[in-house]
Formats: C-alpha cells, sequence, structure tokens
C-alpha cells in the first residue's frame, strides 16, 4: 500500500500524510452516524468536558466509563456562567469516545477497511489492537485545544508500538485548528504516562524535555478524506478553532499484539469484550 518514499519519511519524519484515503461517501456516512449520536445524547445525562489541561482532576467517572462504550463531551466553552449551553447542542459536543469502531457498525465499517489495515502492516503493526476510537468535532468558535503531548503517554506497551491514523473528515487548516507536529521528535523520550488506578488518574512525569515551540513545529494540513498517521512519541498539538467553521476528525489508536501492553493503561480489554485488528 505504502510506496518506498512514503514508509522512508515515516521513519524519517514520524508521520505521513495521505491525501484521498477515504471517499466522500465513506466520510458523510460517518458524519451522519455522529450526528445520529449527539442528536441522542441527553445533556441531562452529564455535563462532562473534555480538556487536556489537568487531566488527572478532570477524568471523572464520566471519562473512566467512557472507555468500552460511546459517550459524548462537552467543549470546554460550552456552557455560560448560567449552567446552560452558550449554542445548540450540536455546536458543543468536543467528541465522541471511545469504543464506537467495536460497537456502532458505521463506524465498524469505516474501520475495518483492507486498505487500512495494508497500510497499519506497512507501519509495522504486524498484529494491530485497535483500542480507541474518537471523533472529534472542533467547533467552531469554542473549539479547545489540545495541548501537546504525545500518544504513547495514554497508550504505553513495551517496546512502544502504539501508532495513530487520523482522519480529516472535514478540510483541516491552521485557522480551524489543524494538528501541528514536530518531523523527527518521534525520535526523543517519552515525557508522561497517564495511569489508572481504578477510579483514579495519575499523570507520571517521565522526561522534562521541553515541547516543540513555532520555530520546530510544522502544521499539517489537510483536505477532507486525507489520513494522517504518525508514531506514538511523536509530539503534536491542535490549537484553537476560533474560526467560523468546525474541523470534523475521526481517529483511531492502535498498538502491536507483539509487544506488550501495560496494565496500567486506562483502557483495558478482557475475553468478554476482546480487543480486535483492523480486519
Amino acid at each position: 500500500m505504502l510506496t518506498s518514499e512514503q514508509r522512508a519519511q515515516y521513519e524519517r519524519d514520524g508521520f505521513i500524510v495521505i491525501p484521498g484515503f477515504k471517499s466522500l461517501e465513506e466520510i458523510a456516512a460517518l458524519r451522519r452516524r455522529a450526528e445520529e449520536i449527539v442528536d441522542a445524547f441527553d445533556p441531562n445525562e452529564s455535563r462532562a468536558i473534555f480538556t487536556t489541561k489537568d487531566q488527572e482532576s478532570t477524568s471523572d467517572a464520566w471519562f473512566l466509563g467512557s472507555d468500552n462504550t460511546v459517550r459524548c463531551f462537552f467543549e470546554e466553552e460550552a456552557f455560560g456562567e448560567d449552567g446552560q449551553l452558550r449554542q445548540a447542542k450540536a455546536l458543543s459536543i468536543n467528541k465522541i469516545g471511545h469504543a464506537m469502531h467495536d460497537l456502532d457498525p458505521v463506524f465498524n465499517a469505516f474501520t475495518r477497511d483492507p486498505k487500512l489495515a495494508a497500510v497499519a502492516r506497512d507501519l509495522g503493526l504486524e498484529r494491530p489492537q485497535v483500542w480507541q476510537s474518537m471523533y472529534i468535532f472542533k467547533q467552531p468558535g469554542i473549539g479547545g485545544e489540545v495541548r501537546w503531548h504525545q500518544d504513547a503517554t495514554f497508550f504505553d506497551s513495551d517496546p512502544i508500538t502504539v501508532t495513530t491514523f487520523w482522519f480529516a473528515l472535514e478540510d483541516a487548516t491552521i485557522d480551524n485548528g489543524c494538528l501541528w507536529a514536530e518531523p523527527g521528535g518521534h525520535r526523543g523520550p517519552l515525557r508522561e504516562r497517564f495511569l489508572r488506578h481504578g477510579d483514579r488518574i495519575t499523570m507520571e512525569k517521565l522526561d522534562s524535555t521541553p515541547w516543540p515551540d513555532d520555530s520546530t513545529a510544522v502544521p499539517l494540513e489537510a483536505k477532507a478524506g486525507t489520513l494522517v498517521c504518525f508514531h506514538g512519541l511523536l509530539p503534536h498539538y491542535s490549537a484553537p478553532n476560533r474560526s467560523p467553521v468546525s474541523r470534523h476528525a475521526f481517529t483511531l489508536h492502535a498498538t502491536d499484539a507483539g509487544s506488550r501492553y501495560s496494565p496500567r493503561n486506562w483502557i483495558q480489554r478482557d475475553a468478554s469484550f476482546p480487543v480486535r485488528g483492523f480486519s
């Protein structure tokens, strides 16, 4: 599936950008299903927000219970001082997570794609295990910042094999909060680990290497249908979306079964709900 040049770029930079990977029809089906999930969600069930700031204290029961089900999370700025939504519910949701790829037929069909399985093999995942899916809205005007991080923080394994598959469902630009990454940054250390202890989360600091800045980071602008793949150690972030245009995306995180998946990672599976690959 991948060319020798793409493989070399991935080894060098820690990421590759593949335009036109998903069709407009596939994107439309996923977006319709996401809209249905949000429409059925009752805000009175939970007003949990998703934020990457102080994740130890903001990882509440609603978040921890989303590991192997499907739940909605609000944007940080969704509510006014009176506790009411400042805009329509459909424009207030930050993301849906975290097991749609296994529990929802439309998300399952999008994930179990022979082309995607081939890309995963070419990136070194001989026996991929897909642990998490997220539908990210990046709402217009209030889309929250996702701070600099490495995905291996949340999916630690020995050796580190977590690989991210990020699909642009709308055009992602600098204006509406596209991804930024540090080329070659995947050769640096793992800086922190997100650890679960029953109903409690801690963030273990491992290395004091500073995060990148605009002098070394590059924007990964992407047209709808583009697939961005990146290494679990690659530092990346996305800025707030203050534009009038949303930036929908879908992302999957997978490790290789040949590595030892940490029992302290926040998402776990057992025989009653086994982790699966791309086929």
